[in-house]
Protein backbone atom coordinates (compact mmCIF):
# COMPACT_ATOMS: atom_id res chain seq x y z
CA UNK A 1 0.00 0.00 0.00
CA UNK A 2 2.95 2.30 0.58
CA UNK A 3 3.92 1.91 -3.09
CA UNK A 4 0.47 3.04 -4.17
CA UNK A 5 -0.18 5.78 -1.62
CA UNK A 6 3.41 6.98 -1.26
CA UNK A 7 3.74 9.03 -4.45
CA UNK A 8 0.45 10.80 -3.87
CA UNK A 9 1.25 11.55 -0.24
CA UNK A 10 4.73 12.83 -1.09
CA UNK A 11 3.30 15.08 -3.80
CA UNK A 12 0.64 16.50 -1.47
CA UNK A 13 3.27 17.08 1.22
CA UNK A 14 5.57 18.86 -1.23
CA UNK A 15 2.82 21.04 -2.68
CA UNK A 16 1.58 21.84 0.83
CA UNK A 17 5.03 22.95 1.96
CA UNK A 18 5.51 25.10 -1.15
CA UNK A 19 2.09 26.72 -0.75
CA UNK A 20 2.72 27.21 2.97
CA UNK A 21 6.01 28.99 2.28
CA UNK A 22 4.28 31.13 -0.34
CA UNK A 23 1.50 32.03 2.11
CA UNK A 24 3.99 32.88 4.84
CA UNK A 25 6.01 35.06 2.49
CA UNK A 26 3.01 36.96 1.14
CA UNK A 27 0.76 36.93 4.25
CA UNK A 28 -2.11 35.48 2.21
CA UNK A 29 -4.32 33.29 4.41
CA UNK A 30 -6.84 32.02 1.88
CA UNK A 31 -8.04 28.46 2.54
CA UNK A 32 -8.68 27.65 -1.12
CA UNK A 33 -5.08 28.53 -1.90
CA UNK A 34 -3.99 25.40 -0.03
CA UNK A 35 -6.71 23.11 -1.40
CA UNK A 36 -6.82 23.88 -5.11
CA UNK A 37 -3.10 23.36 -5.94
CA UNK A 38 -3.10 20.05 -4.07
CA UNK A 39 -6.23 18.91 -5.91
CA UNK A 40 -4.78 19.83 -9.30
CA UNK A 41 -1.45 18.17 -8.51
CA UNK A 42 -3.12 14.94 -7.37
CA UNK A 43 -5.35 14.85 -10.45
CA UNK A 44 -2.33 15.28 -12.74
CA UNK A 45 -0.37 12.62 -10.87
CA UNK A 46 -3.26 10.16 -11.11
CA UNK A 47 -3.43 10.80 -14.84
CA UNK A 48 0.31 10.08 -15.10
CA UNK A 49 0.69 7.04 -12.85
CA UNK A 50 -2.90 5.92 -12.28
CA UNK A 51 -2.55 2.94 -14.61
CA UNK A 52 0.52 1.73 -12.76
CA UNK A 53 -1.21 2.13 -9.40
CA UNK A 54 -4.28 0.26 -10.64
CA UNK A 55 -2.07 -2.58 -11.91
CA UNK A 56 -0.30 -2.77 -8.54
CA UNK A 57 -3.64 -2.97 -6.71
CA UNK A 58 -4.96 -5.62 -9.11
CA UNK A 59 -1.82 -7.74 -8.66
CA UNK A 60 -2.09 -7.40 -4.89
CA UNK A 61 -5.76 -8.43 -4.93
CA UNK A 62 -5.03 -11.37 -7.22
CA UNK A 63 -2.25 -12.61 -4.91
CA UNK A 64 -4.50 -12.13 -1.91
CA UNK A 65 -7.25 -14.30 -3.38
CA UNK A 66 -4.71 -16.93 -4.47
CA UNK A 67 -3.38 -17.18 -0.92
CA UNK A 68 -6.84 -17.63 0.63
CA UNK A 69 -6.68 -21.34 -0.20
CA UNK A 70 -3.39 -21.62 1.70
CA UNK A 71 -5.05 -20.52 4.91
CA UNK A 72 -7.06 -23.75 5.00
CA UNK A 73 -10.30 -22.60 6.54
Amino acid sequence: MALVAGPILLLVLTVGIIVGIFQAATSINEMTLTFVPKLIAVMLLILLIGGWELQMLMDFTRRLFERISEVGL
